[in-house]
């Protein structure tokens, strides 16, 4: 309750009963939650300075502001308490007009007078005060009427923006998020007593812990009498619009003013009028066809993004946006709270990007999604070296875009960062993941494109390829045998993709135990890509050095050396020193040069190798690791097995890091070991 001093008498005659209130301050909020933020508000009410609590709309910053004012009320810590619905301007001068009214004789004063009169009273009495903005929508708005900074003054302010207009000073600017999982879902629990606790968990995370989300979720469903489990479904439903799955504006709880999406459309056209005008909404647009956890900055400063956005009318010309006009752009989205822009990477809730992609036509939702896989396709590097974090940032984010709308990036054609994606998982490492996706995308490509497109063919060729790679040979060999049919029937024998079939089906049968059968197979695949190609393609170059190398494995390892130098000169002048498949040839060179008897050449080599191999690739690519373990073998055939042995072990503890304990490479290297110390032994 508040406390009550004697009636104080202010110029005219005119009595001002303390404590004071202002403005009518929000109700908490049933089932609210005591956060962090709270303390340090309470903290702040207590200490005095100001305050400015910044966020995504429906984070819950006019609660947490609320609740601090009916706090420091409660427990008689303020003389003076005022609340300034704070969107415009003109509000705040008529609640300080309104402050000075009451504490003031400015009955005759104009509002702008008058509020300057009501900050020059609080810059000089001894009354404690506090005064909460809620809702600021444009710093601009306060120059002017900024509440002094004063010791017996506390000041609170809301706001979605993030300006540095906001900061500096006595100013503590405050980030306020969503809900932990734990205040989230005992929020649910209190609203929902009776569901499951797994249901409110998912629940929870399902609406990405935003308290506003929380609280109009759960009186839909009980609006509806629904259950978790219904709702979710619901909500599953990517069909649905989110404004569907929320109250009526009439039904809204706890005095709210707007349902979810409806608060962040102003935020939105805020955004996009700052300039440079008209690029955040497309930006925003292409962010939520993306991974909300983390989408590469990078990205959208591609070609693909800003050749996009320099064809949109944005009534400013039919002028090219450069890059830092799309730097500046999601610098705008950010001081609007609508993401969290980065270093490297950019965040955005969840739900904020399903209530931007209610608002696109099904054409636009379509278009969206190709740019965002052409920038995607365009941003992967190229060689992909040893970021798994990196490669999986990119993965995951093809993985979002590829769930919304899906028949996008299978219209008419397979968009390749699909390819890419798959191919990633296995250059990486996790061939067995790979096999998995492209047996997924096989099958997508089934339903969608038909049995005979080529595309369909190209997944189904992925998946024989990452078979033999995650170490089933045999059942590479029947893949890719299965395939072949298909694309002599579909394509012909001379197209490219079916000569490329017969390549992987040749390497495939050498791995499965028939070095002869690979050979003559490669011979013959030889001969019609030196016809339909050339011998300068790099098809052909790259069958040219299989041949070498499997005419090694089938007991000439002098000719492989021989054919091999020829493979690394050809390949050097045509794809240059660092290309990966020149790399490939010099570590293969190096390998047959041992078994031919010069072991010793064959470590000085490796030793090359494995220098360019960190230098493009870096220490933790698979293709590193394993020449490591290559050089470690010929060291011991060169009389250095104490080195071989310790070098192994170094790249059999890389390789469980990297690749895990049962990826092929690293059960080759416990073999190795294991023979190495039964030789010992014996």
């Amino acid at each position: 309750m508040g406390q009550f001093h004697a009636p104080v008498t202010v110029n005219t005659g005119r009595v001002v009963r303390w404590p004071h209130r202002v403005g009518v301050i929000p109700t908490v909020a049933d089932a609210y939650q005591h956060r962090r933020r709270t303390i340090e508000l309470e903290q702040a009410t207590a200490e005095g300075g100001t305050a400015v609590l910044s966020g995504l709309g429906g984070v819950g910053k006019t609660q947490l502001a609320a609740a601090a004012a009916h706090h420091a009320w409660s427990r008689q810590r303020v003389d003076l308490l005022v609340w300034v619905t704070a969107a415009t301007r003109q509000g705040v001068v008529a609640t300080y007009a309104q402050g000075a009214y009451g504490v003031l004789d400015t009955a005759d004063e104009e509002g702008e007078q008058a509020a300057t009169r009501f900050l020059a009273w609080l810059a000089t009495t001894d009354r404690r005060w506090l005064i909460v903005l809620d809702d600021l929508q444009a710093p601009a708005d306060l120059i002017g009427l900024w509440p002094p900074a004063m010791p017996t003054g506390t000041v609170l302010v809301t706001t979605r923006r993030r300006d540095a207009a906001l900061a500096g000073g006595k100013r503590r600017l405050l980030d306020v998020d969503v809900f932990t999982p734990g205040e989230a879902t005992a929020y649910l629990r209190h609203k929902l007593p009776h569901e499951p606790a797994d249901q409110l968990h998912q629940l929870a995370a399902d609406l990405g812990h935003l308290p506003l989300a929380l609280a109009q979720a759960t009186a839909y469903l009980t609006d509806r009498g629904l259950d978790c489990a219904g709702y979710r479904a619901r909500l599953a439903d990517r069909q649905r619009a989110l404004a569907h799955l929320l109250p009526e504006p009439e039904a809204l709880p706890d005095e709210h003013r707007a349902t979810v999406a409806a608060t962040w459309w102003l935020s939105i056209i805020a955004a996009d009028r700052l300039q440079p005008r008209g690029l955040a909404r497309p930006l925003l647009e292409l962010a939520a066809m993306l991974d909300p956890n983390g989408i590469p900055v990078g990205l959208f400063t591609t070609s693909a993004i800003t050749d996009h956005l320099s064809g949109l009318d944005r009534g400013t010309g039919a002028e090219p946006v450069a890059q830092e006009a799309v730097t500046d752009a999601l610098h705008n989205l950010h001081r609007l709270s609508l993401v969290t822009y980065g270093a490297s990477q950019l965040q955005i809730h969840a739900l904020v990007q399903r209530a931007t992609r209610d608002q696109l036509t099904p054409d636009q939702l379509d278009t969206a999604a190709r740019i965002a896989a052409d920038a995607l396709l365009e941003f992967w590097p190229a060689p992909e070296r040893d970021t798994p974090a990196g490669s999986q940032v990119l993965r995951a984010n093809t993985a979002a875009l590829y769930e919304h709308p899906r028949h996008a990036l299978l219209d008419l054609h397979c968009h390749a960062v699909l390819f890419r994606a798959g191919r990633s998982l296995g250059d990486t490492g996790q061939p067995a993941a790979a096999v998995a996706y492209f047996t997924d995308l096989h099958t997508d490509c089934l339903r969608v494109l038909g049995p005979d497109h080529p595309d369909t063919l190209t997944a189904l060729h992925q998946v024989a390829q990452w078979r033999g790679e995650a170490g089933d040979p045999a059942g590479a060999v029947e893949a890719f045998t299965r395939v072949l049919a298909e694309q002599l029937r579909v394509l012909g024998p001379d197209h490219p993709d079916t000569l490329t079939t017969r390549n992987n089906l040749a390497y495939s049968q050498g791995r499965a135990g028939d070095p002869a059968g690979a050979v003559e197979a490669f011979a013959r695949v030889l001969a019609d890509r030196l016809r339909v190609m050339g011998p300068d393609h790099p098809d052909t170059l790259f069958t040219r050095n299989n041949l070498a190398y499997w005419r090694g494995a089938a007991g000439d390892p002098a000719g492989a050396v021989e054919a091999l130098r020829q493979v690394l000169a050809d390949r050097s002048r045509v794809l240059g020193p660092d290309h990966r498949h020149t790399l490939s040839t010099s570590s293969n060179l190096a390998y047959w040069r041992g078994a031919a008897g010069d072991p010793a050449g064959a470590v000085e080599a490796l030793r090359e190798v494995l220098a360019a191999y960190l230098r493009v690739f870096g220490p933790d690519h698979p293709h590193t690791l394993t020449t490591r373990r290559n050089l470690a073998h010929w060291r011991s055939e060169a009389g250095d097995r104490a080195g071989a042995v310790e070098a192994t072990e170094h790249v059999l503890a890389d390789q469980l890091r990297v690749l895990g304990p049962r990826h092929p490479d690293t059960l080759a290297s416990r073999r190795k070991l294991a023979r190495w110390r039964d030789d010992d032994e014996g």
